[in-house]
């Protein structure tokens, strides 16, 4: 997902943090989801870790899968979870992952900016494989076991990038579109037997992989780094701020929900208003 620091303080064109799970009730004080087993990659930080946090405080058991192991784990124990350190780059690693999630939270990602003609291949490579092939690789694992309590929640974060090409973002791009396909077809099997897919579309979320940007936009933008916020990250959108990783995990709790049965094959952005042009 896209994301990074927050604007200067006193600004008065990009408004503070707004409320997330952890500032009200929210979905997570009912712990609706007792007894089921939630697993999310990129835990570590970021939405990822956002989600875990939410999932945990919902009663979810959840594995909290990234490749940095003692953040990893940190966030494992400050939730009562379980850590499992995987590089989502290998085969090997992901075939490895429980396989017995109720629901997956595909969120694990990683950003490189460059033109296409001076995009390296290899970066490009790496980028489908922890995008794209890893949650497919999780997926043909993990629903089997959906499929055999009969209900079962894919959650995929994926990005305004999904729905929308941005210039520069060539691999980042190919990938949540490719994440959004899988989704749907996930979300037409799945149906018969409880089990919804959806992906979540956020616009720039405040996390360390847009903080990783800002030097790299400016470059290729031609600017300079103080005006990426502005002129990058916020140009499109309606509401002038980030939105924060605990907004996303609310909506991913909400997919979760017996109310939100019926909505599957879908795409929800949290875009500030930027897929409205």
């Amino acid at each position: 997902m896209d994301s990074t620091k927050g604007p200067q303080e006193g600004s008065h064109q990009h408004p503070g943090p707004a409320p997330g799970p952890g500032t009200g009730p929210g979905l997570a004080s009912s712990r609706f989801l007792a007894g089921r087993k939630v697993l999310v990659t990129g835990a570590a930080s970021g939405i990822g870790r956002a989600c875990a946090e939410g999932f945990a405080a919902a009663g979810a058991e959840v594995y909290v899968v990234d490749r940095a192991a003692e953040a990893a784990k940190e966030v494992a124990s400050a939730i009562d979870g379980v850590a499992v350190v995987a590089d989502l780059s290998q085969a090997e690693a992901v075939d490895a992952l429980p396989d017995d999630a109720d629901i997956v939270v595909n969120n694990a990602g990683l950003q490189h900016v460059a033109p296409v003609h001076e995009f390296p291949p290899e970066r490009f490579t790496l980028i489908q494989r922890v995008m794209v092939e890893a949650p497919f690789r999780i997926l043909r694992r993990t629903l089997p076991h959906m499929y055999e309590h009969h209900w079962g929640r894919v959650v995929n974060i994926s990005s305004v990038h999904g729905l929308r090409a941005s210039a520069y973002k060539s691999a980042y791009v190919t990938a949540k579109h490719a994440l959004e396909g899988l989704s749907k077809v996930v979300a037409l099997e799945g149906a018969a037997h409880g089990v919804t897919s959806n992906c979540i579309n956020p616009g720039y979320v405040r996390t360390p992989l847009v903080e990783e940007q800002i030097a790299h936009q400016a470059l290729a933008h031609g600017i300079p780094a103080v005006e990426v916020m502005d002129q990058v990250f916020l140009e499109r959108t309606a509401i002038k701020r980030l939105i924060e990783p605990a907004e996303v995990a609310e909506a991913a709790l909400w997919l979760c929900t017996e109310r939100s049965g019926y909505l599957t094959g879908s795409s929800i952005p949290l875009d500030g208003g930027w897929t409205a042009h």
